[in-house]
């Protein structure tokens, strides 16, 4: 199940949340009632880097561990506006970084499968899910761009790295009328791209505009050596 929160965890820094909300996603185009209300719950400030805590909620992306970033809150949320959750849903998400996402996603869905490549991150997802007391978000050490056959179908996927082209994989894991966003691009910068999968199995693919990601590495995204080189 996902988190039931008291007052005292809507407590601790809501008004920057607050504040985090009206102008950097109410402000704008953010609309879905659940995505809102999960990011004013959601603590960012306890996803990224203690010496990073003071501008967990600037409009700003913010690096963490293992040469990773967290992503801004407008990214997050327009994201997760984009997968159109029910409360009944199924989630893939691949990048788990910090899992900030993850719990975002998790109050707005049945159960988050989240898989990430660095051990590290891992480790400190799990600590922080558990921590807050996330009991519907299960973490996986892998290759995200394999997705997860076992747990398959989903209903909706969520890639937070840009990758050369869409997995076919997760395409084949994507159950019919699902949702997949993934930023599509080079490394430099990406297109956020949201596929529908029709009753038919027909894909409908959709710009929702410029972002930029860190490299989607693995058997069906960049690999290691080359993103290596450009580093």
């Amino acid at each position: 199940m996902a988190k039931d929160y008291n007052k005292g965890d809507l407590d601790e820094r809501l008004a920057e949340r607050e504040w985090m909300v009206q102008t950097q996603l109410m402000g704008r185009d953010i609309t879905n009632e659940a995505v809102v209300n999960s990011m004013l719950i959601v603590p960012r400030h306890k996803y990224v880097m203690e010496d990073k805590q003071e501008y967990a909620y600037y409009d700003t992306a913010l690096e963490i561990e293992a040469g990773q970033t967290i992503s801004q809150p407008y990214i997050v949320a327009l994201m997760a506006q984009a997968l159109e959750l029910k409360a009944s849903d199924k989630v893939l998400e691949i990048g788990t970084g910090s899992g900030y996402s993850a719990a975002i996603l998790s109050s707005m869905a049945a159960y988050i499968y989240t898989i990430e490549r660095h051990d590290i991150l891992a480790h400190f997802a799990k600590e922080r899910f558990q921590n807050e007391g996330y009991g519907n978000i299960e973490v996986r050490v892998g290759d995200g761009t394999l997705g997860w056959t076992e747990k398959a179908p989903f209903d909706a996927i969520l890639v937070t790295a840009g990758g050369p082209v869409i997995p076919d994989s997760l395409i084949n894991q994507l159950a019919i009328g699902g949702r997949l966003v993934i930023p599509i691009g080079d490394k430099g910068e990406q297109k956020l791209i949201r596929v529908k999968k029709t009753s038919t199995g027909e894909l409908k693919e959709e710009n929702l505009g410029q972002v930029r990601f860190v490299p989607l590495i693995g058997t069906k995204g960049w690999s290691e050596l080359n993103n290596m080189n450009l580093e």
